[in-house]
């Protein structure tokens, strides 16, 4: 019986005999594809131009760090020298307090808008400055208000710590809203002193909270001489609240929101009930009564604000304070609505307050767009200012501040070697 050779084997020696298809040239089987070469050539190439930007750009990294280092070590001495200055002379002052508080607090407030001065100086230098669009509210810095404003990162409360500045006396007879985290800060004792409120977020306490915001404004907010209250309705930054708020929406067919989250209701509606003065029987809503004169008109407006960063890259604290991210424009936008025209009653309020939000998504997604914000109704074109601090006004309180820092250093030392 003869064997029958196997074809298998044949087969594999024709394939590997075989000529060359035309216009191919012939490769070894274990070879990589041609795709496969250029892949790995243009790797190759994509890595060295890595590099060689690396190695130019290693000086100019090394600048951001050690900038970054004696921004750092400068707001530490900053806040090692004005905060305790802050203190001693509120403590100097008490006496003035008891016998003309009016004036106490005016003083408190200019000492409060230096220190906010000297946080905006900071990005001031980094290059971080504000365009503001919209309505100009100069117009009402001697009247009550409050800003409702998103919420996207830190940096939003420096940023209108900047932009507040060049509005009168706003900044010194402001009143902030902020996360109870704060209390914990370095600025925390500061705040403390001047009035602001912190509030602590989740269901738990929501309802506390609110009781506890009502009394506060009662207590502190006429009787220190405060006009404006800054407010940020979201509750929380945009990354944190953002899914929740459009699972929110879906189940009841509420906007779906992306650059900014649905408000909640509490805070404006004890803000709006207590510092309303309702003019239809000639008497004011509470909120400190007391302090509510002949003079005064209340609460006239209310200012929606919108903050809008560039790429929508928001900036956080840490930039602010370090300067690592190159110059940027942070854009913020004003639109003033008379107090009368706002409803008071809760669900009316509750769908005020959507529409507000609604119109800021639209407004963000117009900048993220073009670049710019959208025209003012009834303007064919929108118009921006650039907001300036004065470099000599930040050279003086900072000169202020050390020298009073000096100062209060060489009268505790004194007074420590007299009882020591």
């Amino acid at each position: 019986m003869t064997a029958t050779p196997s074809a298998g084997p044949t087969r594999r020696r024709r394939r590997r005999c075989a000529a060359p298809r035309p216009g191919r040239l012939p490769r070894s089987p274990r070879a990589p594809p041609p795709r496969a070469h250029a892949r790995a050539r243009r790797d190759r190439t994509d890595s060295n131009v890595r590099m060689a930007v690396t190695l130019e750009e290693a000086p100019w990294l090394g600048w951001i760090l050690v900038k970054a280092l004696m921004r750092f070590a400068f707001m530490v001495a900053n806040n090692l020298v004005a905060i305790p200055s802050y203190i001693c002379y509120v403590i100097m002052l008490q006496p003035l307090r008891v016998l003309d508080s009016k004036r106490f607090w005016y003083i408190e407030g200019i000492m409060y808008k230096w220190l906010l001065g000297m946080v905006a100086s900071w990005g001031w230098y980094a290059g971080y400055t504000v365009m503001e669009w919209g309505e100009d509210i100069k117009a009402i810095s001697k009247d009550e208000a409050v800003m409702l404003v998103n919420h996207q990162a830190t940096g939003d409360v420096c940023t209108l710590m900047m932009c507040l500045q060049d509005k009168g006396l706003v900044v010194a007879q402001i009143m902030w809203l902020m996360d109870h985290i704060f209390k914990y800060t370095n600025f925390g004792i500061v705040s403390l002193i001047h009035g602001d409120f912190f509030i602590r977020q989740g269901k738990s306490h929501r309802d506390q909270q609110l009781v506890f915001l009502k009394k506060h404004l009662e207590n502190n907010y006429r009787s220190r001489g405060r006009k404006w209250i800054v407010l940020f309705p979201e509750g929380g930054f945009l990354r944190k609240r953002r899914e929740t708020s459009q699972t929110f929406a879906k189940k009841n067919n509420l906007p779906f929101l992306t650059h900014v989250t649905l408000p909640r209701i509490g805070a404006t509606k004890i803000i709006l009930s207590a510092l309303v003065a309702r003019q239809e029987n000639g008497s004011p809503a509470g909120g400190d009564t007391k302090e509510l004169d002949s003079k005064s008109k209340g609460l006239q407006w209310v200012i929606d604000t919108t903050i809008a960063y560039p790429k929508a890259e928001p900036m956080d604290i840490q930039t602010w304070i370090l300067g690592y991210r190159k110059p940027t424009v942070t854009h913020v936008h004003y639109r003033v609505f008379p107090v009368k025209d706002v409803p008071l009653e809760t669900d009316d309020l509750t769908n005020w307050l959507y529409q507000r939000f609604t119109e800021k998504e639209d407004l963000l997604s117009h900048f993220y767009e073009t670049g710019a914000f959208p025209p003012l109704k009834g303007h064919k074109e929108a118009v921006s200012r650039e907001m300036t601090l004065s470099n000599m006004w930040i050279f003086l309180i900072q000169s202020i501040t050390f020298l009073s820092g000096y100062m209060w250093y060489n009268i505790i030392q004194y007074f420590y070697h007299c009882l020591f």
